[in-house]
């Protein structure tokens, strides 16, 4: 999607272990223990652990097997090596040597019979960091089993049995999806990824499995676009939506026995003012349209009661909000429709209604396009966009009506940036003054995204959002992924070789060579963040490499054409596109095998 450039701790504070509490966690001090904590019959264990340089993200699913706890929960491992939990969410952390306890936080003591609660934290660690084995829940051994309650003497010693443990070859790839766990009818949860099983789009995985070798992505979660009123009841003429409409999906979702569904809301009146790859079929005035024939269907088949039991999940109106800061007069990249867009208020507007609509709904939740690090990461941008996705919430009456935002939708900017970060310095020269970062205040996505969610609270949004990270194809691996910093002493060339993204320039997005596969869909992976999803299935394109006449309202745009040597957005650079695309959302396969090839981490 569209990056021009130049262009905290999770949840409430109640809810988390902030930095600064993070010391006296780790040595015992602040402990909120369990009171009077039922004992288990059985439970089962998912650990998860993302590693870079010297810190990683641990993730960890706990499930119930035996009776309900009604009075706090405590998980226990011991760690193989070094680590150490430095913060921490959903869970209070207390550690002693490599003993971990994570406690129930106040607000989540029960824990009913094959329920499951997951929290995460941060950690560092140096040498290797192994993955534990064997855990403990309220004092009895997790082995994935019922059994008689017993206290092991070494939570940190091998198990026999743990069918809930990643395999050690690749501690890397969590499990795309957890136990079902809806909330009661006419109720909302904090997060509605986790405890939830995925929606696995039947079409999507069609086309995946047909592929060699796709069978070992296509189990994962993926978001169904809506990118035309055609699309809401389905049609056969499609590349892109397949013949399944909303209701179908929503069906299907039921049958799967899903927790969650995710669906794209994207047709605003004049979409996507700045590229013309994903225009769309509504004109710059028809926001009665908007209104009328794609919003007001979408929420009535949404608030049918017979999807109740779902987590619908609305993923708002990719890159048009941000276009408003970026692409409008006097810009490098402004264009005469975004100046349009900007006078009329079509987006706002449009925005506003649709997030009043889907967010009465009762089992509704709304993640607003909040653009990428490489498109609003600099001053210029960033608190100016902020404050137009405040004003389109206001539009809609409430700002509650937003559960939280989604960075770098359908992009490729990498999650982590090991070895280039705004601090780092380079003969005495920031990495800002290279030629790729330009002064960017980011250069990774997952930090990004926590300090525009720190910015968003910061003007009135509610406390308790979340983010979203779309790293469907920013992994970035492959024999191209830099291992170590680089040892020049110029800082572009120790830029160059250091950053993970590997794009000719970070104004770049049209089906990008050389990306891959990026962290599989997960909940709470990080702080402040709802979960890492695949909102771009993997394998859609983003644009024809060449005009290909179409009557889905598909434009061709040159960002996508490999022959292109660029415009302002991306510092007049080749586009970095791959050859023989077809049009935006038709099926891609060459994209799709590169992708797979350069996973990260690797399938």
């Amino acid at each position: 999607m569209t990056p021009p450039p130049n262009r905290s701790p999770r949840r409430t504070v109640a809810r988390v272990v902030s930095v600064t509490a993070a010391a006296a966690v780790v040595t015992g001090l602040g402990v909120v223990a369990a009171t009077q904590a039922s004992a288990a019959a059985g439970c089962r264990v998912t650990y998860t652990a993302n590693s870079w340089n010297n810190g990683f993200t641990g993730n960890v699913s706990v499930t119930n097997l035996g009776d309900p706890i009604t009075n706090g929960w405590n998980v226990v491992w011991n760690f193989a090596g070094n680590q150490q939990v430095t913060q921490g969410w959903n869970a209070t952390f207390a550690q002693s040597g490599t003993k971990v306890t994570a406690t129930s936080p106040s607000y989540a003591n029960s824990l009913g019979t094959n329920a499951t609660a997951s929290f995460g934290f941060n950690g560092s660690y140096s040498g290797t960091n192994t993955n534990p084995t064997s855990f403990s829940l309220n004092g009895t051994a997790c082995t994935g089993s019922t059994g008689p309650s017993t206290s092991p003497s070494n939570p940190g010693s091998p198990s026999p049995s743990n069918p809930g443990s990643p395999s050690p070859s690749n501690p890397g790839s969590p499990s795309p999806s957890g136990p079902t766990s809806p909330p009661p009818a006419g109720s909302k949860v904090d997060n509605p990824y986790v405890g939830a099983q995925g929606y696995r789009n039947p079409e999507w995985q069609a086309k995946a499995n047909a592929e060699p070798g796709g069978s070992r992505v296509s189990n994962n979660p993926t978001a169904v676009w809506i990118d035309r009123i055609a699309a809401i009841a389905g049609t056969d003429d499609s590349s892109s939506n397949g013949s399944m409409g909303v209701r179908d999906h929503l069906d299907a979702a039921l049958a799967q026995g899903a927790g969650y569904i995710q669906f794209v809301i994207y047709n605003l009146p004049g979409r996507d003012c700045s590229a013309l790859a994903s225009n769309g079929e509504l004109g710059p005035n028809d926001l009665p349209r908007y209104k009328s024939e794609y919003i007001d269907p979408i929420t009535a088949i949404e608030g049918d009661a017979k999807y109740k039991s779902l987590r619908i999940i609305n993923i708002v109106e990719i890159d048009s909000l941000p276009n408003l800061v970026t692409n409008t007069s006097g810009q490098a990249g402004g264009t005469a429709l975004c100046d349009t867009m900007k006078a009329n208020g079509g987006y706002v507007q449009g925005i506003g209604y649709a997030l009043n609509k889907l967010g009465a709904l009762s089992n509704t939740y709304n993640y607003v396009d909040a653009a990428h690090h490489g498109w609003i990461g600099w001053d210029t941008g960033f608190a100016p966009t902020a404050q137009i996705m405040l004003q389109a919430a206001q539009a809609s009456g409430n700002v509650n009506n937003v559960t939280g935002f989604i960075t770098n939708t359908a992009n490729y900017s990498a999650l982590r940036e090991p070895y280039v970060q705004p601090t780092t310095t380079v003969n005495g020269q920031s990495v800002r003054q290279s030629k790729w970062v330009d002064w960017n205040q980011y250069t990774d996505e997952l930090t990004f995204a926590q300090a525009f969610r720190n910015q968003l609270v910061s003007i009135g949004f509610n406390s308790n959002i979340g983010m979203l990270i779309d790293t469907s194809r920013n992994g970035w691996g492959g024999s191209a992924r830099p291992t170590a910093a680089s040892t020049s002493t110029d800082v572009n060339t120790y830029v160059n070789q250091s950053r993970i993204d590997r794009r000719i320039h970070a104004g770049n997005w049209c089906n990008q060579a050389g990306a891959g596969l990026g962290e599989r869909p997960q909940a709470a992976p990080a702080a402040g963040i709802d979960a890492y999803v695949w909102v771009k299935p993997p394998g859609e394109s983003d644009g024809s490499s060449t005009l290909i006449p179409n009557d889905e309202g598909k434009g061709f745009d040159r960002m996508c054409d490999p022959t292109y040597t660029g415009n302002a957005r991306n510092g007049n650079s080749m586009s970095g596109a791959l050859p023989g695309a077809p049009i935006s959302g038709a099926w891609f396969s060459a994209q799709f095998q590169q992708l797979m090839a350069n996973a990260y981490p690797a399938l």
